[in-house]
Parts: structure tokens; C-alpha cells; sequence
């Protein structure tokens, strides 16, 4: 699921007719002008909110489609009564923004400040909670604090309902894949939908050949070396793609988890890896080894980033060259592709059958991510890092990493908190609404 919509905003400027109501609607205009000018959809009263009365019909507005963010604009003192209002009432995290005055030796014209100071202590007592800005309308640091809060708000609104695919069971031996189904309801509402994988092995082998063949033609025009694998493999991993593709259309499958091996080399006779990849980059996240903790986190990258997310490994870390290697067999979205170099196609490394994509990742800023149950209970994993244009490090695809931290304290980091094998990663810097959306969720953050 792509999220391209502008966020959507519930702004509720609130003010007391006692203060400089003039002023207070000129800084109103301005700041739902910088707002909207910034992309978001506004969805406002009319004027003013200076009552419970005109509150309560604010809070209204939201009833039917919760906003992403819910804004409250002091736009002047006012007491807490019509924000624990909003607050209570309003399906969406809270942001509050108060606006400095000049120290002029005259009137204290809105007392925006003491006007949210006054809300938070309530909102603190009542143990609902907030985030705040401080700033003029139209400051730029505070609209991103504002994106930030408003794509987190998004993303725990999308994560409510979500449907994952489980085909199989993890690996023995792969503890980092196990899943808690009870503990991400109550977390997240997200629900697993289990899938058994000889029958969804009769599905892949029951697939239309003239729809195997139009997948085919489509790839063709994106990569090469389609015609020197294995053409009764390759059929297989198309088919696979084919079968993800009509069962999360038909159950409503936000993302999959699959157990790509051994039984899709040893039954199935060839390669998870090509169907992922077009999976992922067609925004369906599928993470190998039935890791369920891992497609959410693809989700969660994509929701924030609107482009593709993958997981793989992180293979190499060299303190020397203060590199790390990203690497997965041949699953990562073709969108991810070096344009300087043709995506192709080639067989596992070490099953020797296809379909697996091989180009490097692409270079730009990427944030690195992880859902991690290490400690037994739930934690966000984020990290930052730039991704270099670089040769292959192996066969299948792969990119050089070079962390905002160094590659050893990244490496410490890794195995000392006993990480998952699997990290997730978008291109674009998402840490500020990552960080975000560990607090509303309650979640404790490592950082990489």
C-alpha cells in the first residue's frame, strides 16, 4: 500500500476573547497558510474556538475521518478545558503549538506560552499524550516537526488493522523470526493471517501460463539475462509472485513473510527471492524466512518514505574503510537499482537456481530500521547512513553503507544488544517521524 495522499491535519486554533483576538487571527492565517503552502490538508472551523460549546462542534469535524495529527494553535491563553476537550475526543496524536511575543514594555497581547504550559499539565494528569512546538507560524523547523509528528500519526493510524501474511513457519534455528501474534494485536492491532505452504505451493503450481508469460514480458523490458536461467524455475519464482499478488488482493495482505527455504528449492524447485523482489517494489513488503517483525518495519519505512523498503543483512562491516555491506541473496526492489548499472538475472548462490535480481543499491541517504523482540518485548531499532556507489561486494544484490556512527560502535551495537539478522531500509532521512512513532507506541529506541 502507497500512501500518497497530502497528511491531513486537524487544526483547532483556540483564544480567549480577552486577549488581542485581531492579532491572534492574523497569526492563525499565517500559520495555516505556511501549513497548507507545506502540503498538508487542513481541515479547520471556520473561526476562532473560544468555547466548550464551539469545541465540541470542532472536535466533530474528526469524528468520521480522524486526521493524522489533531493541531491545537494557542492562539491565545485560554485554559485547559477546550483542549483536554479535543484531546479526549479526537482519534489522533496530539501537537501543540504556542507562538513567542516580543518583550515590548506594552500589553501582553496572547500569552500563547502559558496558554499550552497550562494544557500540558493537564493533559499530563489526565495521561494522554502530546508533542509541542514553539515557534513563530511560519518557521521552518517547526512544519517539520509538524510533518514529522503527522506521518508517525499516519503510520500508527495504518498499523491499526493491517493484515500480514505468514506463508509457513521461520526456520529452526532462526529465533530472530519467531512471532508474538497476541502481543502485536495488543501493540500495534496488526493481525497475522496464517498460510500453510504446500497449499499455498498447489496455488504457485496452478497459475495461468499466459499470465506467467505477461509477467515475463514486464520484467524483460526492466532487466536482463531472463532467457539464460532455468526457464522451468524461473516460471516457478514467477508463479510465486503471481500467487503473493492474488492472495493479497483477494485477503487483503498489507505485506507477506515466507519461508523461502529450504522446501522452495527442495519442492518447489526454485527461488523465493525474484517474487519478493517484485513484490516489495510493487509496495507489498515480503521478508524472507517467514520474519513477520521485519515486513512490518518494510511497512512502516514505506508508509513514511512512499517509496519501496527492504531487508536484508548486514554482512561486513570493515572499521578500516568505516563501511558496512548490506546484502540479501537477490530480493531488494528493482526501484533500488543503480541507474549505472542493468539489474540481471541470476540464480542462488549457493541452490543454483533462479529468479534472483543482481544489481548494487543504488547511492543517496537511507535510514536503517528494525522491530526488534531481542529483549523479549518490543523496541525500535533506527540508524542513518548513506548509501555508496560502490562495485558488487557478492552476487545478488548489495550496497555499501557508511553510518552517521562509526562501522565498529554500529558493530558493538549490533551484537552486543543480540540484534535480529535483518535490518530494513528506505532511501530519504525518516528518523525525526520514526522517533515519533516510537513514543506514541511506547516504544523504547535503540539507536544505530
Amino acid at each position: 500500500m502507497q500512501t500518497s495522499s497530502p497528511l491531513s491535519l486537524g487544526f483547532v486554533p483556540i483564544a480567549r476573547p480577552t486577549f488581542d483576538v485581531e492579532l491572534a487571527a492574523q497569526v492563525t492565517r499565517e500559520a495555516r497558510t505556511a501549513l497548507e503552502n507545506a502540503g498538508f490538508k487542513v481541515i479547520a472551523p471556520e473561526n476562532l474556538v473560544s468555547t466548550l460549546e464551539q469545541a465540541q462542534f470542532a472536535a466533530r469535524l474528526y469524528a468520521d475521518n480522524p486526521p493524522d495529527l489533531l493541531l491545537v494553535f494557542q492562539a491565545t491563553f485560554a485554559d485547559s478545558t477546550m483542549m483536554l476537550h479535543l484531546a479526549q475526543s479526537v482519534d489522533a496524536p496530539l501537537l501543540l503549538w504556542a507562538i513567542p511575543e516580543e518583550r515590548t514594555g506594552e500589553r501582553l497581547r496572547l500569552n500563547s506560552l502559558c496558554g499550552i504550559n497550562l494544557g500540558a499539565h493537564g493533559l499530563k494528569r489526565a495521561e494522554l499524550d502530546y508533542e509541542y512546538v514553539y515557534a513563530q507560524p511560519n518557521a521552518e523547523q517547526a512544519i517539520e516537526k509538524v510533518r514529522a509528528v503527522a506521518q508517525a500519526g499516519r503510520v500508527r493510524r495504518l498499523l491499526r488493522g493491517t493484515r500480514i501474511g505468514r506463508v509457513g513457519e521461520h526456520p529452526a534455528g532462526f529465533d530472530t523470526c519467531r512471532v508474538d501474534q497476541k502481543a502485536l494485536q495488543a501493540t500495534f492491532g496488526i493481525n497475522i493471517i496464517q498460510f500453510d505452504l504446500q497449499t499455498f505451493f498447489e496455488k504457485v503450481r496452478a497459475a495461468d501460463t499466459r499470465v506467467i508469460e505477461s509477467v515475463r514480458h514486464r520484467l524483460g523490458s526492466k532487466m536482463t539475462g531472463l532467457e539464460e536461467v532455468d526457464q522451468t524455475a524461473l516460471n516457478g519464482t514467477l508463479s510465486t509472485y503471481i500467487a503473493l499478488r492474488d492472495i493479497a488482493e483477494r485477503e487483503r495482505i498489507f505485506a507477506f513473510a515466507v519461508r523461502c527455504w529450504p522446501e522452495f528449492f527442495t519442492d518447489l524447485g526454485c527461488a523465493a527471492c525474484g517474487a519478493l523482489s517484485l513484490m516489495n517494489n510493487e509496495f507489498k513488503p515480503c521478508s524472507c524466512e517467514a520474519d513477520v517483525n521485519g515486513s512490518i518495519t518494510q511497512l512502516i519505512l514505506q508508509w513514511l518514505s512512499g517509496q519501496p523498503a527492504f531487508d536484508s543483512d548486514l554482512v561486513v562491516f570493515d572499521p578500516e574503510d568505516n563501511a558496512v555491506t548490506f546484502w540479501h541473496c537477490g530480493k531488494a526492489p528493482l526501484d533500488m537499482a543503480d541507474n549505472t548499472v542493468a539489474p540481471k538475472a541470476t540464480v542462488h548462490s549457493n541452490r543454483q537456481l533462479p529468479l534472483l535480481m543482481e544489481f548494487p543499491l543504488k547511492p543517496g541517504r537511507v535510514t536503517v530500521a528494525r522491530l526488534s523482540e531481542a529483549t523479549g518485548s518490543y523496541r525500535l531499532v533506527v540508524g542513518t547512513a548513506e548509501m555508496i556507489r560502490a562495485p558488487m561486494s557478492f552476487t545478488g544484490t548489495s550496497g555499501l553503507l557508511r553510518f552517521d556512527r562509526p562501522a565498529n560502535e554500529v558493530l558493538d551495537t549490533l551484537l552486543s544488544e543480540g540484534l535480529e539478522h535483518h535490518m530494513a531500509l528506505t532511501y530519504g532521512d525518516y528518523v525525526p517521524a520514526l522517533l515519533a512513532l516510537a513514543k506514541m507506541l511506547h516504544l523504547p529506541v535503540l539507536r544505530l
